[in-house]
């Protein structure tokens, strides 16, 4: 086990969340991501909101970080008024995901956002996003799948050299792209599916869709792979 790089993942926080006899707050993350983790060859854990200002001790104990989906980004971090289609904001998350990122910015830690953590790292950098994007959730509660085109050179093309088809479920997207962030993969209507920075800044990827609803582990193992 000693082998296995520690891969922290950001998790949900829910006012009241059911299991067994219990409906209380809880601190969670679906199990596709510990699994993809652990599939990749990491040992995964959960990194609920904190104080903004324990981020940096967070990530020096971490060898790769997991920014993982969830609710819109609050439009206020990007300085736009909320569209009416806009979820309610996550704010504790926000915060804390934001200090994660750029605490693992700094240490130059291998991180991967997927959907809402791709579209946080946009906004970490100075981007924006678009606030609602029709096609690509078109049934609530159920994951889709559409194709992506890796751009030739990068990370992701790296890890994944084919066109492939991806679980997607998002409502929101990459407006103007953030400092030093290029795209590194597209959908057929043109909507950047997967960002990242150059290599010299270290290995930062973010992906629209969710790899851990899907049976390929590469963007996870490549993750890991920079990690050990």
């Amino acid at each position: 086990m000693a082998g296995r790089p520690l891969i922290g993942v950001s998790t949900y926080l829910e006012t009241g969340a059911r299991w067994g006899v219990w409906e209380l707050e809880a601190a969670l993350l679906p199990v596709g991501y510990p699994r993809l983790v652990q599939r990749a060859g990491g040992l995964a854990v959960m990194l609920p909101p904190d104080a903004p200002e324990h981020a940096a001790a967070a990530v020096a104990r971490l060898d790769g970080l997991v920014i993982a989906g969830g609710p819109d980004v609050e439009p206020a971090r990007y300085g736009a008024e909320p569209d009416p289609r806009t979820g309610p904001p996550a704010r504790a998350r926000d915060a804390w995901e934001l200090a994660l990122i750029e605490a693992a910015l700094a240490a130059r830690l291998p991180l991967l956002g997927i959907c809402r953590g791709m579209q946080l790292l946009n906004v970490a950098l100075g981007g924006t996003l678009v606030q609602h994007l029709d096609g690509h959730a078109e049934v609530v509660g159920v994951f889709g799948t559409h194709p992506v085109k890796p751009v030739p050179g990068t990370l992701y093309a790296a890890a994944v050299p084919e066109e492939t088809s991806v679980p997607s479920y998002h409502h929101q997207c990459v407006d103007r792209l953030g400092a030093g962030v290029v795209p590194s993969a597209y959908a057929a209507d043109g909507t950047v599916e997967a960002l990242e920075l150059p290599t010299a800044d270290g290995w930062v990827l973010g992906v629209q869709w969710h790899p851990e609803m899907g049976e390929d582990p590469r963007v996870m193992r490549a993750l890991v792979e920079a990690a050990s």
